[in-house]
């Protein structure tokens, strides 16, 4: 029988033997260590996802990670000072802030002092100490075991945030998350984040990534979340990393009965970057909204892939992405609804737009339907085109000079995504709307 050895690329070399060093030191618990060694397994199964895998066909990081850098240890007390003020330069949303630098949760440089009763935070690493409980949230959904840079993610589980929101707490203002990767050497950053949102709670969080430029670092980040029966989360995403990064991202969400979940993601940041949402229905008379705006200029490459999982009967799911590409930058949008057998009364709305500000830039769109269902009314549709010639001569016309103009269609056409964010049953988010709408216009001021 002949056996196969797979070849292994610099990048995967690295991370086995960085998956060595991790294992040699010991995990905190030995569950910890299990779901290590399970995500281990899928990757050292499969090597980085290239082009021939279906989910990773436009984002090749095989091709795309020729190297891959250490991973990132505990930030020590002048990295801790340095991250002080650059987080210090970041303005401020919501009452409490929570900082991570380098992946791991640093309490020294938080606000919590604002948190209302019955909002726990705790270090990843110590939250998983004894409790079991938190540490089988921690395996994720079957599609996110499934998805390589999770299972990345699970191999190297160190530390990060658990957010706990008691049932029937209102929490009244946004828990803002700072994730920040210091200057100096570039690291592979490798964090988790788990929200348990309380049956009939409230909450909102806003989670900005930032890092120097310059610097070739890399981040793979996941946040998994769990609403609630008849709760509430409004999720806010700001990627901005730096100009060289590698940014992987995983949303992993399961939406009770009768609950809301509401997010949105902001991406102008990193060289290469995937946002990835994995949301499932669990629970009836549910609704979720997956939104985003991408800006991409010079040779960006961002990936947002998603799949929405109507998995029981009678809920709403709503997924509209705004992209807006110049020089020779790539956006790639893959969206999947599958609505099972049982989910009968669905609704689902899957829409993906595109503006090309220039000849140079490439868009591929792959929205998805699988329907196993009858009683359902879902739909999904994709547009590139540019601005509207006629709009831009009327503004024109009104003495308003190009680059203004320009900047009025693009603010208009992403406002679509972002205006009505916030404004469910919560509301609390306004301040992020507004940050965004300010990012945008500072991006098209700049292009100008």
């Amino acid at each position: 029988m002949n056996a196969v050895t797979p070849i292994r690329t610099a990048a995967e070399q690295s991370l086995i033997s960085a998956y060595a060093a991790l294992r040699a030191a010991g995990a905190p618990a030995p569950a910890v260590e299990d779901l290590r060694a399970q995500g281990y397994s899928r990757f050292e199964a499969s090597g980085l996802p290239h082009r021939r895998v279906e989910e990773w066909k436009y984002t090749d990081l095989r091709a795309m990670m020729r190297e891959a850098k250490p991973l990132a240890g505990a930030p020590d007390a002048s990295t801790l000072l340095a991250a002080k003020v650059a987080v210090g330069n970041i303005p401020r949303i919501g009452g409490s802030r929570l900082v991570m630098v380098d992946g791991f949760y640093s309490p020294e440089l938080s606000d919590t002092g604002t948190m209302p009763d019955g909002v726990k935070v705790t270090s990843l690493a110590n939250a998983i100490v004894g409790r079991p409980e938190i540490v089988a949230r921690l395996a994720g959904s079957a599609a996110a075991q499934a998805n390589a840079a999770f299972a990345l993610n699970a191999a190297f589980l160190t530390d990060g945030l658990v957010i706990e929101i008691a049932p029937g707490t209102d929490v009244g203002h946004v828990l803002d998350l700072i994730s920040i990767t210091s200057a100096g050497e570039a690291r592979l950053i490798n964090a988790r984040v788990l929200v348990l949102v309380g049956e009939g709670a409230s909450a909102g969080i806003v989670e900005t990534h930032v890092g120097p430029a310059g610097t070739d670092y890399q981040k793979n980040v996941a946040l998994q979340v769990v609403v609630g029966n008849g709760a509430t989360l409004e999720h806010g995403r700001r990627q901005i990393e730096g100009d060289q990064a590698l940014h992987l991202a995983t949303l992993d969400a399961d939406v009770g009965a009768g609950a809301h979940f509401d997010t949105l993601t902001l991406t102008t940041g990193a060289a290469v970057s995937r946002s990835q949402l994995f949301t499932r229905f669990v629970g009836e008379n549910s609704k979720a909204t997956l939104r985003g705006v991408t800006m991409l200029r010079g040779r960006q490459h961002a990936d947002t892939s998603l799949l929405m999982d109507h998995a029981v009967p009678h809920c709403e799911s709503k997924e509209l992405f705004k992209h807006i590409l110049d020089n020779e930058a790539h956006g790639v949008f893959q969206g999947k609804i599958i609505v099972q057998p049982v989910a009968q009364k669905t609704d689902g709305r899957m829409m993906s737009q595109t503006i090309m500000l220039a000849e140079g830039p490439a868009m591929d769109n792959k929205p998805e339907l699988e329907i196993f269902a009858d009683d359902v009314a879902c739909g999904h549709g994709c547009t590139c085109g540019e601005l509207d010639p006629d709009l831009m001569f009327y503004l024109k016309a009104r003495g308003i000079p190009h680059g203004e103009a320009e900047a009025l269609l693009v603010e208009a056409f992403a406002r679509e995504a972002i205006e009505d964010f916030g404004e469910g049953p919560l509301g609390v988010v306004e301040e992020l709307r507004e940050a965004m709408l300010a990012t945008i216009l500072d991006w098209m001021r700049a292009r100008a």
